[in-house]
């Protein structure tokens, strides 16, 4: 069967593993919604974002069910939403968070994973210089002029709009806080959510040569691999 064949299923597997991935980060963000809110997407806002983000990502319809049923279950442990922040090798920035229901086993794995791979695990808050925080909403097309919308939502706490061509969808960055009023202002303004996120995007980067990023990098996909992870960001260029 040869090389070609054994390329093609490697990247066959990476991709399924990517999906079961996010697939868990899904999962376990509905877990979440539902136990602070309800099992009902029309009384939760969160929740109906993240069926929409859900959907987006092609999640079977059992999986989802199977995440609302066991938010509702009395067995289901409590998640906690944890922070780590620390530096990798050559000075990169890396905050890690990650959704847990064993925190002190958690925070171990981590500071294993910098310790092992060149860099340092350090304290919560410390990296809030580096990294700005934002909602970011990814809305259906609807031919509207990106200039008035970019005006109307100014008052709410958007940032930045733009249509990204190659999926056709408007891309609006706001304010971390502003994330519920942008989207009452989308439901209200019959706008189709097609995904809805927070992201921490670094204001300051580091250009490493290509040797020093594959060493970052094998740290993040370390870090990455932990089932507890959610995401990992990194301010490398």
């Amino acid at each position: 069967m040869g090389r070609a064949f054994e390329y093609r299923k490697a990247r066959m597997f990476k991709r399924w593993d990517k999906m079961a991935k996010t697939f868990t980060r899904i999962g376990k963000e509905i877990v979440l919604a539902v136990k602070s809110g309800t099992a009902d997407p029309a009384t939760n806002a969160k929740l109906r974002v993240l069926l929409q983000n859900a959907r987006a990502a092609n999640m079977p319809k059992d999986t989802i069910e199977r995440a609302i049923k066991r938010a509702t279950s009395k067995d289901q442990e409590d998640y906690k939403e944890m922070v780590y922040e620390g530096y990798g090798p050559h000075g990169v920035a890396i905050l890690v968070e990650s959704t847990t229901d064993n925190p002190t086993r958690t925070v171990a794995n981590v500071r294993s994973y910098f310790n092992k791979l060149g860099g340092s695990l350090g304290t919560m808050g410390m990296l809030d210089f580096i990294f700005d925080r934002k909602c970011i909403f990814k809305i259906k097309n609807n031919a509207k002029d990106l200039e008035e919308l970019e005006f109307e939502l100014i008052d709410l706490g958007g940032e930045e709009v733009f249509l990204d061509e190659e999926t056709d969808l408007i891309n609006i960055y706001g304010e971390f806080s502003a994330f519920g009023a942008l989207q009452h202002y989308f439901e209200e303004n019959g706008y189709e959510i097609v995904e809805a996120d927070f992201e921490r995007i670094p204001n300051d980067t580091k250009t490493l040569s290509e040797e020093e990023a594959a060493e970052v990098e094998k740290l993040i996909e370390k870090i990455e691999d932990d089932d507890d992870v959610q995401r990992v960001y990194h301010n490398m260029a």
